[in-house]
């Protein structure tokens, strides 16, 4: 197992070296000069290129990527941000909790109830059970994420008024976002647990189980389930890093003050620090 797991943060390093290197190349090429933001647009010929020259962004581009490589993997220093000249770094520790606490609290739940979905809906095979939970793992897959999370505004915020719509505070703030990002993890989880459940169910030694009397909750529960669960968690593990990346969009639409909208702000106003920094963690 320690082996496994060695090889496996191995395998990472030129995974991230490689991610580190593109987004700084993109990033690169994208039109937009980090001196103009910083000075606005009435700074003189000379300023930006006075600026230029502080930045080092009149530099080569292999030293300007390789000064970022340094710093990030030598240094553990992500830069600071061009408009406010605050640590990227530190920026991204405050806010990870909290971004973390929505991811979590989203796989949890997405696990906690697509599971018992389809485990429903294998038992209840082509039954009321199986249909409706399938239909509700088609909406969590075919309903945009975004979409779900402004009918939720607009529903819970707005007209009942029970949760807030923006901002942080107590547990309130993270419950909507929370059910947002979680529904098409949800919906996956259900149609992978049914898929699961319905080739274990046919095997031998559940049969035995049945032919020996035991009642049904027996049979899924301590037979079929413990045997199917191998493909679920699989796919929990890429539902994980599915609701961190969907975290983004959600975080911007309740200006949830996570790493997603601090990366998304930065986009808007050409902070490249603050973008790679996001990236790269």
């Amino acid at each position: 197992m320690i082996r496994f797991i060695v090889k496996r943060v191995l395998q990472m390093i030129p995974v991230v070296l490689l991610v580190a290197t593109l987004i700084f190349g993109i990033l690169y090429l994208v039109p937009g000069d980090p001196a103009q933001i910083m000075l606005g647009s009435t700074a003189s010929e000379y300023e930006l290129q006075e600026m230029r020259e502080q930045m080092g962004l009149n530099r080569p581009f292999l030293v300007q990527l390789g000064e970022f490589l340094s710093d990030v993997f030598l240094h553990f220093d992500l830069g600071e941000s061009y408009l406010t000249g605050a640590s990227v770094g530190g920026e991204i520790i405050n806010r990870l909790p909290r971004t973390l606490i929505l991811g979590i609290a989203s796989m949890v739940l997405a696990f906690g109830i697509g599971i018992p979905l389809g485990v429903t809906a294998a038992v209840h095979q082509n039954g009321w059970g199986d249909r409706i939970s399938m239909i509700i793992a088609l909406l969590g897959v075919s309903i945009p994420t975004f979409w779900l999370a402004m009918l939720f505004v607009l529903l819970f915020s707005l007209k009942l008024g029970w949760f807030p719509s923006s901002g942080i505070g107590g547990w309130e703030y993270y419950v909507l976002p929370t059910v947002s990002l979680c529904f098409g993890g949800l919906a996956t989880q259900a149609r992978q647990a049914r898929s699961s459940m319905l080739e274990v169910i046919r095997s031998d030694y559940v049969v035995t189980a049945r032919s020996k009397g035991l009642s049904q909750s027996e049979v899924i529960f301590k037979h079929a389930l413990p045997n199917a669960l191998n493909p679920i968690i699989t796919l929990a593990g890429n539902n994980l890093a599915v609701i961190f990346g969907g975290s983004i969009v959600i975080e911007n639409v309740f200006s949830f003050p996570g790493i997603g909208q601090y990366m998304i702000t930065a986009i808007n106003q050409r902070d490249y620090p603050i973008v790679r920094g996001c990236v790269v963690m």
